[in-house]
Parts: C-alpha cells; sequence; structure tokens
C-alpha cells in the first residue's frame, strides 16, 4: 500500500474549505437582509428600508409596535410568495443538508487516505463522491442566489398581505449581506468539489519513500553482519601484556655493565 498522506494536502484544503462554506450557507440562511427595500412612505417603516430573508420579513419602526425591529415568518405554503421565494426556502435549506453529507464524505475519504484504508478504486472514488457532492451543494446554493440577485436587480414585488406593514412595491431594491455571504459561501464549497475531483491516486511509490522503506532494513541487515560476525585483532596489545613480556624477557639476561664494574 502506497503512502498516501502527502498527495491529499489540497484536498485537506478543500475539506477545512468545504466546512467553512457549510458554516457560511447555514448562516446566511438566518441573515434577514438578502433584499433591501428602500421605502419613501416612513409613516410606518420608519427608517425607510425594510428588508426580505428566506424565512423572514422585517423592518424599524416605532408605530406598529414597541419593539424597534419588527419580523413577520414567511412560510412556504403562504399562497402569497412568488415561485423564487419558494424555491429559494427549499433550495437553500437542501444546500444546508447536502453541505453536511458532503463534509461527511469528504472525512471519510481523507480518513482513508491518512490511514491507508481500502483500495485504489474505493479512495478514488470516495474523493469523486464528496467531488460531486460539493458541486450538488454549490448549485443548489446558487441558484437561489442568484435568482434574489435577478429580482433586486430588477425591483421585482412581492404581494405582502396587510398585516406585514409592507409596501405594494418598493422605490428601488438592494443587495443584502445575506446575498453576499451566500455568494460566498457557494464559491468556497466549488473549490472544494474543484479540488477532490482532480485528485489522483498515485500510480506507484515515489523514490524518496523507496529509499527510505529500504535503508532500514539494509541497516538491520548491516546490524545482524557485524554481530554475526567474530571480532578481529587490531594489532593493539594491553599494557600488562607487554609488561608480562618484557619481564619475561629480562629474566635470562645479565646486566654487562654492571659485572664490568664489579670485575675490573
Amino acid at each position: 500500500m502506497a503512502y498516501l498522506a502527502h498527495t491529499a494536502h489540497y484536498q485537506f484544503l478543500g475539506l477545512c474549505m468545504g466546512i467553512v462554506g457549510w458554516i457560511l450557507t447555514f448562516c446566511s440562511v438566518g441573515i434577514n437582509e438578502w433584499r433591501l427595500w428602500y421605502v419613501s412612505d416612513e409613516s410606518v417603516i420608519t427608517s425607510g428600508v425594510a428588508w426580505v430573508g428566506v424565512f423572514r420579513a422585517c423592518f424599524y419602526s416605532h408605530v406598529v409596535s414597541n419593539m424597534a425591529e419588527r419580523c413577520t415568518f414567511m412560510s412556504i405554503t403562504d399562497s402569497f410568495l412568488p415561485v423564487d421565494v419558494v424555491v429559494t426556502q427549499v433550495l437553500i435549506m437542501s444546500a444546508v443538508a447536502l453541505g453536511f453529507l458532503s463534509n461527511m464524505v469528504a472525512g471519510c475519504a481523507m480518513r482513508k487516505v491518512y490511514f491507508g484504508l481500502g483500495k485504489r478504486r474505493s479512495v478514488q472514488r470516495a474523493f469523486w463522491a464528496a467531488g460531486a457532492l460539493y458541486m450538488l451543494t454549490a448549485t443548489s446554493a446558487y441558484v437561489p442566489l442568484f435568482w434574489n440577485v435577478a429580482a433586486v436587480l430588477n425591483n421585482q414585488t412581492i404581494g405582502f398581505p396587510p398585516e406585514y406593514n409592507f409596501p405594494p412595491a418598493p422605490t428601488s431594491q438592494g443587495m443584502g449581506s445575506g446575498l453576499g455571504v451566500g455568494i460566498g459561501a457557494a464559491s468556497l464549497i466549488t473549490l472544494s468539489g474543484l479540488l477532490f475531483l482532480t485528485y489522483r491516486y498515485p500510480k506507484s511509490v515515489p523514490q524518496a519513500e523507496a529509499q527510505d522503506s529500504v535503508e532500514p532494513s539494509q541497516s538491520s541487515a548491516r546490524l545482524v553482519e557485524t554481530q554475526s560476525e567474530p571480532r578481529k585483532s587490531v594489532g593493539l596489545r594491553s599494557i600488562s601484556e607487554d609488561r608480562d613480556e618484557s619481564n619475561g624477557s629480562n629474566k635470562g639476561e645479565d646486566n654487562q655493565a654492571f659485572e664490568l664494574q664489579e670485575n675490573p
């Protein structure tokens, strides 16, 4: 089994971007500022700006209620909602669910790589599945996001009932922070999908890794050989042996100079 961890650095980055993109997608659902409605009549909407989100329509007012911000929930079953708002509610929540599934599949694919689990085909299929799910998640987010952008640019109105206290139509519209966060999240998820789809399983173990795998075995074999071989003498003798030999060689010899002094 080839060592694969070093081959998936970009895919690990893609997983991180996918997680961040999924969190931002979830956050964009809770942001009410998708469409900014600028109104001329400030008798009810005292700030002159109302905003329409995915599930709520809000504005600031000190006339309708004691609270500064007044929000009304929009259900998918409301008959007055246009098609673009209904599609937005369905697809953006589908993107949240698909994003969670994509991150789970991508995490399993990275686990196969880092722990060397599965064969070549199973690893490659796991990365392809994660990439395909990421791209499907991004598509589910792009469609409602750009549909709302088109509605803002065309100044399309929503026929709110009287209890919403919204005007029949805004004088102009602007894009809110919810659209910006959603588009940024979808872009991150798209990059994640491309990184996972471009992963390629290595055909063979790189040379550096092969050498690393061979060198320990060679060094262990050399160690066994050196341990099995008998120690060779290096021609060095101990000091005690030299002393014994010198003493033994001088035991049977007379000092001639001493004899000459005693016997002139």
